[in-house]
């Protein structure tokens, strides 16, 4: 995750704590997909999730004692997630005791199901953020979460939680189908009153895995960069207070450098020490994800790969045990990527960047990431 705004304008963001701090043993901030369950069919999702619940579905009582467990080993935060997180009746229940144990709390949803009482709801509870879903403007989001009305019921859910002082995060994942709908996107954020959106490069991964075809191609990448920094400069010389990142493509975070490198080369300085900081991608390292039924994945988009079960290990016991190939690997995976990866100069801030996406297209975890836009010149690889 690359905080745009942080690197361009020095603003630091929530959860800046988790990203441009080095700890010697970070703990994971964890992905929960408590239910596979949803109510939209949306085209990209990375848990091919349906309207059916999983009948392995961890119940309230595992939940329960997931969450002490994840207290125990010190996870900083809960990103309750789906799934359609809001299906599943004990969903506050389970966050409630989040916040007992000083774990903070997110939570991702499509917003369709926020109601005036769920909205009431989700201020009392006080979540860090609520991230909600948009991938484009009117039809073209409908289309892509498969429901007529999907726009306009995620809007108004939007409008609820803003009423209540709920901080909300727009999430939108970067398509050839809506990447011009992103200075829309600007638009709705600013004449909505949104604090905060992520901006998602397409995994390849679940239902998302067959849309390899659909995603923006290198030239358009930059493009789509040049307009995400064009607007959070606007926001900021304006005085609009707003926190722009974008995820899963940390080669977004040398493009800046650069891009700061020839415009303001102080300040390019700067930038290149936060994104040391960072280390570039944390799958295995400082993201997690947990399914519905307890598995534990590298990150919410290795849901093919298990490295062991909370209901049978503690969360804490799995994520430590380096006797896990792929961990292991991705723990220190510098001397394993291959291609353009291993030849970059900026391995130490991107770290080989998307796995889950090179392991698709060439079914190989440690091969280049097809979707680094850099050229060859730029990252010293020619």
């Amino acid at each position: 995750m690359i905080s745009i705004t942080r690197l361009l304008c020095d603003n630091v963001g929530p959860g800046d704590h988790l990203r441009y701090e080095k700890k010697d043993a970070p703990r994971p901030v964890v992905v929960w997909n408590l239910t596979r369950q949803c109510n939209l069919s949306c085209i990209h999702c990375y848990a091919s999730a349906d309207n059916r619940k999983s009948p392995d579905e961890m119940d309230t009582e595992a939940g329960k004692a997931f969450i002490h467990d994840l207290a125990d080993f010190g996870v900083p935060v809960i990103l309750f997630s789906g799934g359609e997180p809001l299906l599943r009746k004990d969903l506050f229940q389970m966050v409630n005791i989040a916040r007992g144990h000083g774990i903070k709390t997110g939570l991702s949803t499509n917003g369709t199901l926020i109601t005036d009482e769920v909205a009431e709801e989700l201020g009392r509870l006080g979540f860090g953020e609520v991230g909600i879903s948009l991938d484009g403007i009117g039809e073209n989001n409908d289309r892509f979460r498969g429901k007529k009305g999907a726009f306009e019921a995620a809007l108004s859910g939007i409008r609820r939680c803003l009423t209540r002082g709920v901080r909300v995060s727009l999430r939108l994942t970067i398509t050839r189908y809506n990447y011009r709908d992103i200075p829309d996107i600007f638009k709705l954020v600013e004449n909505e009153g949104i604090d905060r959106v992520c901006l998602y490069h397409l995994a390849y991964s679940g239902r998302g895995s067959c849309l390899q075809k659909e995603d923006i191609n290198h030239s358009q990448t930059r493009e789509v960069m040049e307009t995400i920094i064009q607007h959070t400069l606007d926001f900021y010389q304006r005085g609009l207070h707003k926190e722009i990142l974008t995820v899963g493509n940390h080669a977004d975070g040398v493009f800046l450098y650069l891009k700061l490198k020839k415009e303001n080369p102080q300040r390019a300085e700067e930038v290149l020490n936060l994104l040391r900081l960072n280390g570039g991608n944390n799958s295995g390292i400082r993201i997690s994800s947990v399914d519905d039924r307890g598995n534990v994945h590298p990150d919410q988009f290795w849901w093919h790969y298990s490295m062991g079960n909370v209901m049978q290990r503690k969360f804490g016991d799995i994520w430590m045990d380096d006797s896990d190939t792929l961990m292991k690997g991705l723990k220190d995976r510098k001397g394993l990527l291959k291609g353009r990866c291993s030849k970059c100069r900026y391995l130490d801030i991107c770290n080989g960047n998307l796995r889950v996406r090179a392991e698709a297209v060439f079914d190989d975890v440690w091969a280049e990431d097809p979707a680094c836009y850099l050229t060859d010149e730029e990252i010293g690889a020619e």
